[in-house]
C-alpha cells in the first residue's frame, strides 16, 4: 500500500510540473502569437513533448487559452488582497502590494500580456470572470483604503483610480517591456530593473496617497 501511494504522489506531482511547463509554454506563444496566430503544434514543439500529449491535458486550443487567463488573474486576486491586512499601517500594505504586484510582472510577464490582449480585446472569454471573482476582490479592497481615507490614515483620495494607477505603473514592465529597454538602452530587463523600478513606483504612491507614519 505505501508503494502504491509513493507512486501516486510521484505521478500527481510529475502530472503538475508538466501542467506547469505547457501553461509557460502555452503563455509564451499566445504572447507573441496572439489567439488566433497560436497553435496547438508550437505550444507542443515549446514544451517538448508531443502534440497527441499535449491534447490529452488540454484538448483543445480555447480550453488551454482560458486555463492561461484564469491562472494569471488566480496568481492576480491571491496575491494582491489587501483586505485581509487590517492591522497593518496603510504604508505598510501598499509597499506589499505593488512588490507583490512587481513580481507578477517579473516572474509571469508572457501571462500578462495575454491577460493585457484579452482585456484590449474586450474581455470576451474572461469578462464574467472579472465580474465573479475580480470584482468582489476589489470592493472588498476599496473598503479598507476608505476606511484609511476615515480614519486620516492617508488623504481623501478615490480609492479606485488609486488601484488602477499602481495597476497600471506596475503592468507597464511585463505589457510594455520592450519600449522599457529600448528606453533605457538595455536588451532585457534584469532584476535590478525590477527593484528599481518597485522602489520608484512605490515612493511615488505612499507620497502621493500621503501615508501617515
Amino acid at each position: 500500500m505505501k508503494i502504491k501511494r509513493e507512486s501516486s504522489v510521484k505521478k500527481s506531482a510529475n502530472r503538475k510540473m508538466l501542467e506547469s511547463r505547457i501553461l509557460r509554454s502555452a503563455e509564451f506563444v499566445f504572447a507573441t502569437k496572439g489567439f488566433s496566430g497560436a497553435s496547438m503544434d508550437r505550444i507542443a514543439e515549446m514544451a517538448k513533448i508531443s502534440k497527441q500529449n499535449l491534447i490529452y491535458y488540454f484538448p483543445n486550443k480555447d480550453l488551454l487559452y482560458k486555463r492561461v487567463l484564469k491562472e494569471i488573474l488566480d496568481i492576480w486576486i491571491e496575491k494582491l488582497s489587501v483586505f485581509e491586512t487590517q492591522g497593518e499601517t496603510p504604508e505598510v500594505v501598499i509597499r506589499r502590494y505593488v512588490h507583490e504586484k512587481m513580481q507578477i510582472s517579473r516572474l509571469y510577464p508572457n501571462g500578462s500580456k495575454v491577460f493585457a490582449h484579452e482585456i484590449i480585446s474586450g474581455a470576451p472569454v474572461l469578462k464574467e470572470y472579472l465580474i465573479s471573482h475580480l470584482k468582489p476582490q476589489f470592493d472588498r479592497d476599496v473598503k479598507l483604503v476608505k476606511l484609511w481615507i476615515n480614519k486620516g490614515l492617508i488623504d481623501d483620495i478615490d480609492p479606485e483610480y488609486l488601484f488602477f494607477t499602481i495597476w497600471a505603473a506596475t503592468q507597464t514592465y511585463a505589457d510594455f517591456s520592450i519600449q522599457i529597454e529600448v528606453l533605457l538602452g538595455k536588451t532585457e530587463l534584469t532584476d535590478s530593473d525590477f527593484d528599481k523600478a518597485e522602489k520608484a513606483v512605490t515612493e511615488f504612491i505612499v507620497r502621493g496617497i500621503g501615508a501617515k507614519k
